[in-house]
């Protein structure tokens, strides 16, 4: 017995010597290692209170706020200054003279450098064999987001484009790069953001003479030096054609000059004269009196692709529709006027020239069909910026002839109405019929994905934006980039004032430039942008804005400067002429647009 009281009792000590009377605290992390000191421009501080803008009626602007820390945000650490050296230290009172200094201690071993977060690189779809894919972009001008029956429009009919998005993939969070359509147009051709091409604005633009801040001398045509989409695709046997709008310089940067073999009524112009023959269009023949626009387009795109159906085309069709003048076939016309108007959408001749153009695309996939084309075609259907909705005139604001609500406002704003637009992709064999992404893409990915459904490589030291598609096209995997961008350092009577913004998941930012106040949103929650998180989520909105702040200089965007003339007293959006650019004022009328 004692035998066995003397063995439990020492195995009781034992036990209890292994295990410690209370845990032990985590191992704190170990610091990283010193790194360069880099001194980034001084971004401007975080302002929230937004100047008083006129709303269009029926439309409330979220309240001015100031910027506040977020409650319980943690104060900035405190750093102490470095503990002298041992080794420096003085020798202590009362140590022998000439006493050997105490030995140094051991260097801290040196710790492993921070790495960087590593980059995704998205998972691709497999390619179909054969030869390589024909291409048909087709580019609506000034096309809201809601303008078809795809994506919810009741009272305009688009049987044809709604088929082309049950046939491929529609994209519910597309963006142009730019609220207004030069930009965008160079942007979809370069794989480049406007803020990097310095063609921040339609050509000529909007300049007011009392406006607070002096715009950039910005460039208003398409460089020669820069590598289109069209000349790539040259490289590797296409054959291209520009059909419709150019609006990227005159004729010495024209089409023909940039890649494109074919000119079918591209100018320097953003409107034609007239929707009917005569068209007065120095670059398309006049057709037989009373032929309308939309359909000759299309006439000359059937005709390219007939001759050229032995090997790969490229067919860029720009559409002028459905931009001002705003004009339709009276038969068309009048059946619009006998439906009831419904979401905002009621306007008879503007829904004729939205049918102009799905009649395009219906009479395209017909020619694609008959020549056995379809399966070997990407097709893809988008806008060049949000719809025209609201614009302010000096007597205030007046409707324009599409609504896009639930966005805010319209084209030549800086908010959702002017930059969220249709997206629809085509193509068989890789595109599953059917189907939608929610993903936010970009009027600059088309290049960086049409180079990649080709197997065509970047020209050496070539620059892209953007980011191939193909990942959300074929569903294998998201893209790598957190974020995407804009920045319209310009005045537009669409009520855009200078700004720069920022899309990083739900959340959107826009800085206006004139006094650097923000304005954050939820997307999600806020589709109308309608409540300013900014001083709500002020954490959130300075991280936001630091990114943003960086993407501007990385990209050689343009900082429009203080107007030392600008008078307070005088409106901001005084009476308004062009600025800097060749050509004759554009036709103006009820409801439209200048550019």
């Amino acid at each position: 017995m004692n035998r066995v009281l003397a063995f439990l009792f020492s195995l009781s000590v034992s036990l209890a010597a292994q295990v410690p009377t209370a845990p032990a605290p985590p191992p704190s992390a170990p610091a990283p290692a010193p790194t360069p000191t880099v001194t980034p421009p001084p971004a401007p501080a975080l302002e929230t209170a937004a100047q008083p803008v006129a709303t269009p009626p029926g439309h409330t602007p979220p309240a001015a706020t100031t910027a506040a820390p977020a409650p319980g945000a943690p104060a900035a650490p405190v750093m102490s200054p470095p503990a002298p050296s041992a080794s420096a230290a003085p020798p202590a009172p009362g140590d022998p003279a000439g006493a050997p200094p105490a030995p140094a201690p051991p260097p801290d071993a040196p710790l492993p450098p921070i790495q960087p977060a590593p980059v995704k690189i998205p998972v691709l779809p497999a390619l179909p064999p054969g030869p390589p894919p024909n291409i048909i972009v087709m580019l609506i001008d000034d096309m809201g987001w809601t303008d078809l029956g795809c994506y919810g429009s009741k009272y305009y009919e688009t049987p044809h484009i709604d088929q082309l998005a049950k046939d491929g993939m529609r994209f519910t969070q597309a963006y142009s790069a730019c609220t207004v359509c030069s930009p965008t147009r160079a942007a979809l051709l370069t794989g480049k953001t406007p803020a990097r091409l310095h063609i921040t604005d339609w050509i000529a633009g909007h300049v007011p003479e009392n406006g607070r801040l002096v715009i950039p001398k910005w460039t208003q045509q398409l460089p020669l030096e820069e590598e289109t989409l069209a000349e790539r695709l040259k490289t590797k046997g296409y054959a291209t054609a520009s059909i419709g709008k150019w609006h990227l310089g005159g004729e010495e940067f024209g089409p023909t000059k940039q890649g494109f073999d074919v000119n079918v009524a591209g100018t320097d112009k953003g409107s034609p004269p007239s929707y009917f023959s005569p068209y007065k269009i120095a670059t398309l023949k006049d057709g037989p009196k009373d032929e309308f626009l939309s359909d000759r387009l299309t006439e000359e795109a059937v005709k390219f692709i007939d001759k050229n159906k032995a090997k790969p085309f490229f067919i860029y069709m720009p559409h002028y529709a459905v931009h001002t003048p705003i004009q339709g076939k009276p038969e068309i016309v009048a059946k619009y006027q006998a439906k009831p108007a419904q979401q905002g959408h009621g306007n008879p001749v503007y829904a004729a020239l939205v049918e102009s153009v799905d009649d395009s695309v219906g009479k395209l996939r017909a020619k694609l069909q008959e020549l056995n084309l379809t399966q070997n075609t990407i097709f893809i259907f988008t806008s060049d910026n949000g719809g025209l909705n609201f614009q302010v005139r000096a007597e205030g604001w007046i409707h324009g002839p599409t609504d896009n609500s639930p966005s805010r406002l319209g084209k030549g704003s800086a908010y959702e109405g002017g930059v969220h637009i249709p997206l629809i992709v085509s193509w068989p064999g890789v595109v599953k019929p059917d189907t939608t992404c929610d993903v936010p893409v970009i009027s600059y990915d088309h290049v960086p994905t049409l180079l990649a459904a080709t197997g065509i490589a970047l020209k050496e030291k070539q620059i892209v934006d953007g980011e191939s598609l193909l990942p959300l096209l074929g569903q294998t995997d998201t893209l790598a980039r957190e974020a995407i961008y804009w920045h319209y350092p310009h005045y537009h009577p669409g009520s855009a004032r200078p700004y720069s913004a920022i899309r990083e998941g739900d959340w959107k930012l826009i800085q206006f430039h004139e006094d650097n106040h923000v304005e954050l949103y939820n997307l999600k929650l806020d589709v109308g942008e309608t409540d300013n998180r900014a001083s709500f989520d002020s954490i959130k909105a300075m991280q936001m804005r630091d990114k943003l702040q960086k993407w501007l200089a990385d990209s050689g965007a343009q900082i429009p400067e203080k107007n030392p003339k600008y008078d307070p007293e005088k409106p901001l959006n005084g009476p308004r002429k062009q600025g800097g650019g060749a050509g004759k004022k554009k036709q103006e009328g009820k409801g439209e647009s200048k550019e």
